[in-house]
């Protein structure tokens, strides 16, 4: 049989199943196979690892075989495994994705790390919260499950985020302390935020057509395109800054490889000092922390 996936059938065990996934993943050159198969194999049938672990032999149903063959298809095509289950896991949370909008990566966790760091034990004081193109509500959210007593506003261009942003702020109990607005940007935004974040789109237009598929396929347009130098919606965001943090608050940005010099120019030329810049597990400098000392 040509088709590898072809192998998953009904009556097959944990093991056995996630062993031919986990194959058929390496031979077509994904590098965390063994990671993505187990994880296919846990969403489809719904077990927990101890599961996997403690009844090895359990046997899948034909439904969930047929489902696997087409999992495991769609991730050989270049699909990523969180959009093919539909989910992701960032932070403390579990978070929906869709297409149309962008699947929040491990390294933006940076942000969220950076922007508790400064804050301390402020952290527990009631703060105003800005997450600006939010996407899936990655950002907001864990800020929100870390700051108990704040609350937050999300803002994204795409109505197709906007809906995500308020599903997952409903499934993790955070509903009723964010807003989610469609707009741009800051626009007609009011009042004074204590922490500001933002993942903006970063990526040079004409560098686009090279990355790789899973990210040139699958996320959108709108969340990668950041213009002719990748520097657009950063000159945006930056002008709001000065009339929308409190005196002394933070605002954390995300960096493409290479921006920091560039954005952090500027951040000085809007009258903001950079407080922090911070790598991220691959030592991309991917997060600027940014303050404005009026008053």
């Amino acid at each position: 049989m040509n088709d590898p996936a072809s192998k998953l059938y009904e009556g097959l065990g944990l093991t056995e199943t996630f062993r031919i996934l986990a194959d058929c993943f390496a031979a077509g050159g994904i590098e965390q196979a063994d990671a993505e198969a187990r994880r296919m194999v846990l969403a489809c049938t719904k077990l927990t690892h101890t599961a996997l672990i403690t009844q090895p032999a359990q046997p899948i149903s034909a439904q969930e075989a047929a489902t696997l063959q087409n999992w495991c298809a769609r991730r050989l095509a270049g699909e990523p495994v969180t959009r093919i289950i539909g989910e992701r896991e960032f932070w403390t949370l579990t978070l929906r994705v869709m297409p149309h909008v962008l699947d929040p990566r491990a390294d933006s966790e940076t942000i969220v790390e950076t922007a508790l760091d400064l804050l301390g034990e402020r952290r527990h004081h009631s703060l105003r919260i800005l997450d600006l193109g939010t996407g899936s509500g990655a950002l907001l959210l864990a800020l929100l499950a870390e700051c108990p007593a704040s609350t937050g506003i999300g803002v994204d261009l795409s109505p197709h985020a906007c809906a995500l942003a308020k599903d997952n702020a409903e499934a993790n109990g955070l509903a009723s302390r964010c807003d989610i607005h469609q707009r741009r940007w800051a626009e007609g935004l009011e009042g004074y935020f204590d922490i500001i974040v933002s993942n903006p789109p970063y990526i040079e237009t004409a560098t686009i057509a090279g990355l790789d598929r899973e990210v040139r396929n699958h996320d959108p347009m709108l969340a990668l395109d950041g213009g002719t130098d990748g520097l657009d919606a950063y000159r945006e965001i930056i002008a709001s800054l000065p009339k929308l943090l409190v005196p002394n608050g933070i605002a954390v940005l995300e960096l493409g490889v290479g921006q920091a010099g560039a954005v952090s120019g500027l951040a000085e030329a809007a009258g903001l000092e950079m407080i922090a810049l911070r790598p991220d597990l691959g030592g991309v400098e991917r997060a600027l922390a940014l303050t404005h000392r009026r008053g």
